[in-house]
């Protein structure tokens, strides 16, 4: 048998000049609501692969990122099909706040951080949301 290890995943919860955080739905994570995010490519550094990740996916170039948390997604019934994920998630800026969507990302929002919570968040980023909410790390 080949053996099997977890993936490497990065996302960010990203602010525009008005405060507000951009939220997006794909298919991916059975229509709930998460981050912007992927995998981290063999070779590149976390930080180029969100810096990748948030182009791709939404067109947004990002400043100040910093580490928010890590987390981890094991075989999670949110997620589409069976996984395990490392999430590595950060808080960033963009000045930007037009969203140029690719294949994946069928809704989006910027809300303030609290309406996201109106929002059916996957759990992850229902963390990851109160955590900068807090300005703490997670318990």
């Amino acid at each position: 048998m080949t053996p099997r290890f977890p993936l490497a995943t990065v996302g960010a919860l990203v602010t525009n000049p008005e405060g507000k955080v951009l939220i997006v739905r794909t298919g991916k994570w059975r229509g709930t609501w998460g981050v912007p995010g992927g995998k981290v490519e063999w070779g590149e550094t976390l930080e180029a692969a969100l810096l990748r990740e948030f182009r791709e996916e939404v067109g947004l170039e990002l400043e100040r990122v910093r580490f928010a948390l890590l987390q981890e997604a094991v075989d999670d019934p949110q997620f589409h099909q069976s996984a395990h994920f490392v999430l590595i998630n950060y808080f960033a800026f963009s000045r930007g706040t037009e969203i140029t969507p690719n294949h994946e990302i069928e809704e989006w929002a910027w809300v303030t951080p609290e309406q996201a919570f109106t929002y059916p968040l996957n759990t992850f980023t229902r963390i990851l949301v109160q955590c900068f909410i807090d300005g703490l790390p997670p318990a």
